[in-house]
């Protein structure tokens, strides 16, 4: 039986979903890293400058299994690409910094939020930016989750920053992404670099002036070491599951990150009154309507290779016509 190129075959396909769940399981056990960070004294900032300075070697890697060194000079010589990719690295720099400090700080729950706001901000982003027109199933997602997001400030006393900031700098970079063409590795390398400038600077800075805690011990020293590989590993194994997977699969494996930090938090003893599990079903109502309606769209374009992105991340799909949302 031939098997038509546009459909991976069943090995291919089987090896995209476990790759698709361990980048997710990663990024949704990933709190519990920073955290480990933060217990052997490192700071947000000095978190985010590690995993940006050691998420390099692991980038370069890539690159060199992937053969586009030309990619990548090209990128650099081209002056508008290296602009957008500078602008697009500080804004994953920015979602960075805020989902550090806030699982850090016991707010796991408000960085769930975020993350389950994001595909809904990203197809309301789609209709007004874009002019994509939005479904039936679209506009009710994100209805639902706009009520949502009012109960849950009810519940803080508050707008919950964190979950806006989280979801509006993800989806601002993802925008950013649609509008360059460098390919997924090429892209990823560049803006490890640009992030790791400064990141270099700072963890210099800190050693010079006894703030840095890198060298504090051996486990220290580990951790803030697994910071690069942290960054790197799950967005190479989404990048390679994306261009595999339909929309149908990756649209339910998308949650699975959130879900997880949600259950973190609730765990860690974070403040969970009935106002705010109100607020959460209605983002969970959100996101079923939102899938739904991914799925039986997958269905009448089976073959089409549309997948959506997770968290916290840099990468996206070298599939050029895959449509993504990156993670943390």
């Amino acid at each position: 039986m031939s098997v038509s190129p546009l459909s991976p075959a069943p090995n291919e396909a089987r090896n995209a979903v476990i790759a698709g769940v361990v980048c997710y399981l990663m990024w949704g056990f990933i709190p519990l890293a920073f955290q480990q960070m933060a217990a052997h004294g490192a700071t947000p900032w000095e978190i985010l400058a590690h995993r940006a300075v050691w998420g390099v070697p692991m980038a370069i890697l890539l690159v060199a299994m992937a053969r586009q060194w030309d990619k990548v000079i090209a990128t650099l010589r081209d002056k508008r690409t290296m602009g957008w990719l500078v602008l697009s690295s500080l804004f994953i720099a920015v979602n960075w910094i805020t989902y550090i400090s806030a699982v850090n700080s016991g707010r796991a729950l408000e960085t769930s939020l975020g993350y389950y706001l994001n595909p809904l901000l990203n197809m309301a982003a789609g209709a007004w930016l874009f002019k994509e027109r939005l479904s039936g199933p679209g506009k009710i997602a994100v209805v639902l989750a706009g009520i949502g997001v009012v109960i849950q400030a009810i519940a803080l006393g508050h707008m919950p920053w964190v979950s806006l900031i989280l979801a509006t700098s993800f989806a601002t970079y993802g925008i950013i992404r649609k509008r360059i063409t460098a390919d997924a590795q090429t892209g990823l390398l560049v803006e490890c670099l640009v992030l790791s400038l400064p990141g270099l600077a700072f963890v210099i800075w800190g050693m010079t002036h006894g703030q840095s805690h890198f060298l504090n011990s051996p486990a220290t020293t580990a951790w803030l070491l697994f910071a690069g590989p942290l960054t790197v590993v799950p967005l190479a194994l989404f990048a390679w599951a994306a261009r595999r997977m339909p929309l149908s699969t990756m649209g339910f494996l998308q949650y699975l990150a959130p879900t997880i930090v949600f259950v973190i938090g609730t765990l860690q003893g974070e403040p969970l009154g009935l106002i705010r599990i109100i607020s959460f079903g209605f983002i969970w109502a959100a996101v079923t309507v939102f899938v739904i309606g991914a799925v039986r769209t997958s269905r009448r374009k089976p073959h089409a290779p549309i997948v959506s992105e997770p968290e916290p991340g840099l990468v996206e799909p070298a599939d050029e016509g895959a449509s993504v949302d990156r993670p943390r």
